[in-house]
């Protein structure tokens, strides 16, 4: 029976991490993917390797890490505030404008190309329907519907795993935890990234960063909530 083998779609954030030693827990052989596209939060980028070589040295195991530039692609369909140095805001549509339109998609598709490429059916993303800001992209039908035009288009069987789907940021610390105990939650602290405005002048208790934008008050929110229980 061949190895289990798993791609994961590795930001440099606290989801991704989790999703990395949830991966790492499960498969036999895990590889690991990243993406620039221009994004204005680009120092988690990197925060890659480093958070890389710490769970390497936890965990063991880790593979070949894949880096693709899909700058001109996405930044080039139009500004967001992920890509521009704009405001955050609310658009028309209900949706924030930190929204990257096609985003997931695109990195799902490059990255079951890649699996293609070296023989692996699985991929592994932080998609969450429970704790978003609304995108599309992450939604579970989104998902799984790409899985299986992916798999039709490549005629290679493509499942993508999900874990933290259904969780709120306070369950994600607290899988984080189960998982490596004290040790990750901490490299989660110290290393992840996941400010919009790609500060890290600022500690928190739950990390570094601005404290204010979306993603830095669903992390901390998370960290409230989930701290209160342990």
């Amino acid at each position: 029976m061949s190895a289990s083998r798993a791609l994961v779609l590795f930001s440099g954030g606290q989801d991704s991490t989790t999703c990395l030693a949830w991966a790492l827990d499960r498969h036999e052989e895990v590889e690991t993917i990243g993406f620039r596209y221009g994004q204005r939060h680009v120092v988690e980028l990197e925060q890659r390797p480093v958070i890389l070589a710490e769970m390497n040295r936890f965990r063991g195991r880790l593979g070949v890490d894949h880096m693709i530039d899909l700058t001109a692609t996405l930044a080039g369909l139009g500004g967001t505030a992920l890509t521009q140095n704009i405001a955050i805001e609310m658009q028309a549509n209900g949706l924030p404008n930190t929204f990257v339109p096609g985003r997931n998609l695109f990195f799902l598709t490059a990255a079951a190309a890649i699996a293609y490429r070296r023989g692996i059916d699985t991929l592994v993303g932080g998609m969450c329907e429970t704790d978003y800001s609304g995108y599309p992209d992450c939604r579970n039908e989104t998902i799984q519907s790409m899985a299986q035009s992916l798999s039709r288009g490549l005629d290679h069987r493509i499942v993508i795993e999900t874990p933290l789907m259904w969780l709120n940021k306070s369950a994600t610390w607290e899988l984080a935890h189960q998982l490596g105990g004290d040790s990750l939650v901490k490299l989660i602290v110290e290393e992840t990234h996941t400010c919009y405005l790609g500060d890290r002048s600022n500690s928190h208790p739950w990390g570094k960063g601005c404290g204010v934008c979306p993603a830095c008050a669903l992390r901390a929110e998370g960290w409230r909530q989930w701290s209160g229980l342990v």
